[in-house]
């Protein structure tokens, strides 16, 4: 996440707010709050007031709700949350007002965010890029070792909003980037190892030079959306929108827009609907691009060509989210909350090959796949609470499910690598469950050992060699916690304010989280 959204567009102004205020000092009053609500809500409850990390913030959202009940809330943070205490931030009048703003504001319309609003957004800080330094100004063996890890900071903006990127082998930070607002993304070059790409919840992307440490470029793709996938030839970025629904493909050396997307189609119940953008995925597969039509249902390739003609695959599940690649990246596994299954799409021929049972609101994060006596196995997890909360297992090769294997709670993000023995799983819930990192043999498809990390232990992550499992431990714990990914045995911890997610650079060669670059080249 970047810095406050800095335009409102006119779209916004005039058709939604403009509908609720009156003249004089009331409406002024009320241009305050929305800023309010911008400036420390917008990131995560969604820009229109529809909801984004957290919940949506509404007329209809919050009916019948007390007004001392929100003022508490807001005060004090939500527990075990991202929600951070606003006691000391704001004052209390101006809690006062961001309660009565959000209990008469409706959800807003779709606002605009155009191509010449990225273009008129895109930021150069480094002018001649042939300045840049020839090689690493660190010490670091290898490029593939840099963990980048997206801190969102306590009130997700500010000082502790930034991409921090670690040297796997030592554990020791090797440069920061400020991004504003809370990092949210972090993706990687597969054609030059200096560049990484940074996004943020409020949709601004930042272009890195991990040589130098630095942030040469930005650009403002939208209002909120995390989805963000690189090209396999390192030309293109397409990014997307929750807020508003739309895609673009950028220059990934300019970070130019180049072509826009309204997300909309037919949904499977038959219905024309406006969309979020759900995942978006480059392969190695092919010059394409994947991008899920979250309330379509539909999953659009995107071919990497003159005019980006797109290829619509429908019917594909109800709310779809999350993904990761198998088989060279020909292979999509799909996640659908509400039908509970992950669709397998064959990327060669663009359809659908199977719905595979995938248990209660079904998430598979950044993928984990491994190669197990000859099988590829695909584990995905369940995001929320469910009577039954479980790992699944599917055979790749097959398409068919092998287990489910029990867990202690909900789970959001699986972990693995060729070289490490265990699938790793973060638990969230609310209580002391979400402390814990559950590990799961490869081969026996146990439940071995569960992992006290402390804070809310979420985004496992292994380095690129396999021998560090890296865990954030946000929430109550400021810290990323290193483990040896064999014994187990606590190695190190990183602090920063609020991080979450964690990306290795070494991605960029295992395409999904398990699979080796050997095991790539012989899937092809």
């Amino acid at each position: 996440m970047h810095a406050i959204i800095k335009k409102i567009s006119k779209t916004l102004l005039t058709t939604s707010i403009g509908l609720l205020l009156s003249n004089g000092s009331f409406a002024e009053a009320e241009i305050n709050a929305h800023q309010l609500f911008e400036n420390n809500c917008a990131s995560c409850h969604g820009s229109d007031h529809g909801g984004y990390l957290a919940p949506a913030l509404n007329a209809d959202t919050l009916k019948g709700r007390s007004p001392t009940a929100l003022r508490t809330i807001i005060m004090a943070g939500s527990f075990d949350t991202l929600m951070p205490p606003f006691y000391n931030r704001l004052s209390d009048d101006e809690i006062r007002g961001l309660v009565k703003h959000l209990q008469t504001t409706p959800k807003l319309p779709n606002p605009a965010w155009t191509i010449e609003d990225m273009k008129k957004s895109l930021k150069v800080y480094v002018k001649d890029e042939s300045t840049l330094p020839a090689k690493p100004t660190y010490t670091i063996d290898n490029m593939d070792n840099v963990i980048g890890v997206a801190a969102r900071g306590k009130y997700g903006r500010g000082e502790g909003s930034k991409a921090v990127f670690i040297n796997s082998t030592t554990h020791q930070k090797i440069g920061e980037i400020l991004t504003g607002t809370a990092a949210h993304i972090i993706d990687y070059n597969p054609a030059n190892p200096r560049w990484a790409y940074v996004k943020t919840d409020t949709a601004e992307i930042f272009k890195v030079d991990l040589y130098s440490m630095q942030a040469v470029r930005s650009i403002k793709t939208g209002y909120n959306g995390p989805g963000m996938g690189v090209s396999r030839n390192g030309k293109y970025i397409m990014a997307g929108s929750f807020v508003p629904h739309n895609a673009v493909i950028l220059d990934a050396d300019t970070l130019e827009p180049l072509k826009t997307f309204e997300l909309e189609g037919i949904d499977p119940d038959g219905k024309m609907v406006s969309s979020d953008s759900g995942m978006i995925i480059g392969t190695p597969f092919d010059d394409i691009f994947a991008i899920a039509l979250e309330n379509a249902g539909q999953v659009w390739v995107v071919d990497l060509k003159e005019g980006f003609p797109v290829t619509k695959i429908e019917k594909v599940g109800r709310h779809l989210h999350d993904a990761f690649l198998s088989h060279g990246g020909q292979k999509l596994m799909i996640a659908s909350y509400d039908d509970s299954i992950v669709a397998a799409i064959d990327l060669k021929e663009r359809k659908i090959i199977k719905k595979l049972e995938a248990g209660c609101v079904p998430h598979v994060g950044g993928g984990s796949a491994v190669k197990v006596n000859g099988r590829t196995l695909g584990f995905g997890t369940n995001f929320g609470d469910c009577d039954k909360t479980v790992v699944s297992v599917w055979d790749l090769d097959k398409m068919e499910v092998v287990k489910q294997i029990p867990v202690s709670g909900g789970t959001e993000s699986p972990a693995a690598h060729a070289n490490a023995p265990y699938v790793a799983v973060d638990i969230i819930s609310k209580d002391r469950r979400a402390r814990t990192i559950q590990l799961i043999d490869k081969n026996s498809l146990e439940v071995v050992k569960t992992l006290d990390v402390g804070g809310h232990a979420y985004f496992p992550e292994y380095s690129a060699d396999g021998k560090f499992l890296y865990v954030s431990a946000g929430y109550s714990g400021d810290e990323v916690v290193v483990y040896d990914s064999h014994s187990l045995a606590k190695v190190a911890s990183v602090t920063m304010e609020s991080p979450a997610g964690i990306f290795s650079h070494g991605r960029v060669r295992y395409m999904t989280r398990g699979l080796s670059p050997d095991e790539i080249e012989g899937a092809k």
